[in-house]
């Protein structure tokens, strides 16, 4: 498990962690929620050393800038396509072409603008449990791939980056690292924790409807959508919770 621990890491971000591991992506899929947790972990460091010399706006600033940094901009990018392709009326096929384009065009560059300024919003307003969800809010949003991989299709058979993830059949036992996060957050966090879980459902579930009702199916890049939407949501939903009187 550790490898493919190993593996998630280097998939999902920039971090060194040894020699490249090969990724098989079923084994990796259910440890998400955990390799999220080392990329909480980051953000919670820099937020903490960022603490000690600026107000909590730059700060937050400075955790946007970290959150794009250690994922080497991977879901950003995803989000950028996802934009781009399923904005409008297009059919499927339409859709899967223009997200296939590596140029960013109006959509995407305006949705990942906004998608930053929410996470920003979020972080900046976030005070009680601050500490314990900028470690959980990351590895709770990685948590959805799995959702989505079992529940969607692949919409790229001929092959695509997110392919070798969908090559497996659903397992009740490939989110128990999922349920150990949300058991965490339940402990460490209290109601914001139960907030955290039911943020979670519902944004999950509001949008793998919204790739159901626009082409039926999932790609790499929606995967990655999902994850930026998942985040910044949730940071934006418990700031507005939990702000103090």
């Amino acid at each position: 498990m550790w490898r493919h621990f190993l593996s998630g890491i280097q998939f999902l971000t920039i971090l060194p962690c040894g020699p490249t591991q090969p990724l098989e992506a079923q084994r990796t899929l259910p440890l998400f929620p955990l390799c999220g947790l080392i990329v909480g972990a980051v953000l919670l460091l820099v937020d903490s050393v960022a603490s000690l010399f600026w107000q909590r706006s730059v700060v937050a600033v400075l955790d946007v800038v970290a959150l794009a940094v250690v994922t080497g901009a991977l879901h950003l990018d995803g989000l950028a396509d996802t934009a781009d392709g399923l904005y409008g009326r297009r059919l499927p096929e339409k859709a899967l072409e223009i997200m296939k384009d590596s140029r960013i065009g109006a959509m995407g560059m305006v949705t990942v603008a906004c998608c930053l300024a929410m996470k920003w919003a979020g972080l900046s307003g976030l005070d009680m449990h601050r500490a314990v969800l900028l470690l959980l809010v990351p590895a709770t949003a990685r948590a959805g791939v799995i959702f989505a991989v079992h529940y969607l299709p692949y919409g790229r058979p001929a092959g695509g980056t997110g392919q070798a993830f969908f090559q497996g059949t659903p397992r009740l036992q490939d989110h128990w690292a999922l349920a150990v996060v949300l058991l965490a957050a339940l402990l460490l966090a209290g109601w914001s924790g139960a907030l955290l879980l039911v943020g979670f459902v519902a944004l999950t579930a509001g949008v793998l409807i919204y790739y159901r009702y626009k082409i039926n199916c999932v790609t790499g890049d929606m995967l990655g959508a999902l994850v930026e939407i998942s985040e910044a949501g949730l940071f934006l939903i418990l700031s507005a919770a939990i702000k103090p009187a």
